[in-house]
């Protein structure tokens, strides 16, 4: 019978952790040692972002040290007008079939648009996931990169964003979206 490993005897997975200073705070990025982005939240939303990373990777440890220049570089730009430029950053999530589902559709939605959660999910070809939807997208580990921002209630209300309501708020308007 083959040996069981537990949580506790299982190796860290190790990521790096650098920070961006941008228009709406300083930025956590979590990369890996291929220079991909793993993890992007907000400084004030650590624990949350954490919590997110232990979900998907177990026990983790962040090291200090810089992100991929190319990735710095496309998120100054966007955060200086250049929308298009989030398509640079190359990214990898785990997460269940079904999150990843919904965090590859997200990049989908084009800067300056939104999407209703269940306008999402009948793209997804799931028209009866629409909370499922809104669960996968609060899981969204890498902020503004897969721009979970986008989606909003069917009425057009803007709702729930792991970064906060104003960080929503002011990504749509910087992407020209009237809220």
């Amino acid at each position: 019978m083959p040996e069981r490993i537990s949580p506790a005897q299982k190796p860290a997975t190790v990521f790096r952790l650098d920070r961006l200073t941008t228009p709406i705070g300083i930025a956590l990025l979590v990369t890996d040692d291929d220079g991909v982005l793993r993890a992007l939240d907000w400084d004030d939303h650590a624990p949350r972002m954490m919590d997110l990373l232990r979900r998907h990777y177990g026990v983790v440890m962040l090291n200090e040290r810089q992100a991929p220049a190319a990735i710095k570089a496309a998120l100054t730009a966007y955060f200086n007008g250049e929308l298009d430029r989030l398509a640079e950053v190359a990214w990898r999530v785990a997460g269940t079939e079904f999150q990843r589902k919904v965090w590859s559709a997200l990049p989908g939605i084009p800067a300056g648009q939104t999407m209703s959660y269940g306008a999402l999910a009948a793209r997804l070809q799931a028209p009866k996931a629409t909370r499922a939807v809104g669960h996968a997208n609060g899981a969204n580990p890498i902020s503004v990169v897969l721009p979970c921002h986008r989606l909003i209630g069917a009425n057009g209300a803007l709702v729930k964003y792991g970064g906060g309501l104003t960080r929503k708020r002011w990504l749509l308007r910087h992407e020209g979206v009237e809220v």
